[in-house]
């Protein structure tokens, strides 16, 4: 056999190998769609199907009929905007001055910063929840969006994307007569784009999914978000399998198409992040 020819072998099994195993890792979530247009004695039937019978569009149709959907995906959406842009404008402010600035205790202030991330959420949650109880934030907007306004990652991203920022490039602005803030925003801002996606998907992902912090702020139906609501969904529908498997392709769509539509920005923030170029 010749070296040509085994050279394409190899390629060809590679690229096989590469899709078993996207297979593989996508099956969860395409037999989740599947599963939603499912009937229920689709989903319990003694042999396993992966495809239904028909599309059962009603499955859809009913969640938002029967269920108060459409309040908890509004929460969602609104708390979880409101997150990625508080982050988007106090994360850069930090990292701009972690890079550029130097003051006594600021390397003390870094690692402080980046300890916090050693400290598991469930730890606080308690002292945190005391703290927004006091500031008479229980159920409210307030209490489940200003715990989340600033992030551990988003300074640190921030920063290390700022290092790379030609210091010339600052000095040039001051020289011109540029505020510190013109600077900032002409400057300084438009060259970390790519990083400001990248915070702002990894930040919007990790909140539209958060579960604990929505379940213990919140003390009713109105201001719960889709991850507390697909829980409550399952204790009010016991068996209604395809129902919860509609609901959670409705809450995983906005991820999914946020990702798709910002994916070469994404990349390009986590390829600067890791020093390729």
């Amino acid at each position: 056999m010749s070296r040509r020819t085994l050279r394409l072998v190899g390629t060809i099994s590679g690229q096989l190998g590469l899709l078993a195993g996207a297979i593989f890792i996508m099956a969860p979530a395409l037999y989740m769609l599947s599963a939603s247009f499912m009937t229920s004695s689709e989903i319990f039937s003694t042999q396993v199907k992966f495809l239904p019978a028909s599309l059962n569009w009603e499955n859809y149709v009913e969640v938002f009929a029967r269920f108060n959907f459409l309040r908890y995906l509004s929460n969602s959406v609104l708390v979880t905007g409101a997150v990625v842009i508080l982050n988007l404008v106090f994360s850069p402010m930090v990292g701009y001055s972690l890079a550029k600035f130097n003051y006594p205790g600021k390397n003390v202030l870094l690692l402080f910063i980046l300890a916090t991330v050693m400290v598991p959420f469930t730890a606080i949650l308690i002292p945190l929840f005391l703290i927004i109880r006091n500031f008479g934030w229980v159920n409210t907007y307030q209490g489940l969006i200003m715990p989340f306004a600033m992030s551990a990652f988003g300074v640190f991203l921030m920063r290390q994307f700022m290092l790379g920022v030609p210091d010339d490039y600052i000095d040039a602005g001051r020289i011109d007569g540029a505020s510190e803030g013109r600077i900032y925003f002409q400057i300084v801002l438009p060259l970390i784009q790519p990083a400001l996606i990248t915070l702002a998907i990894v930040v919007f992902v990790a909140n539209w999914d958060e579960f604990l912090w929505m379940l213990v702020v919140t003390t009713g139906d109105a201001l719960r978000t889709l991850p507390v609501g697909l829980a409550k969904f399952r204790e009010q529908y016991t068996t209604r399998y395809e129902l919860m498997m509609a609901g959670s392709v409705i809450a995983a769509a906005p991820v999914v198409l946020l990702f798709l539509a910002v994916q070469r920005r994404f990349l390009q923030g986590m390829a600067g992040l890791s020093g390729l170029k």
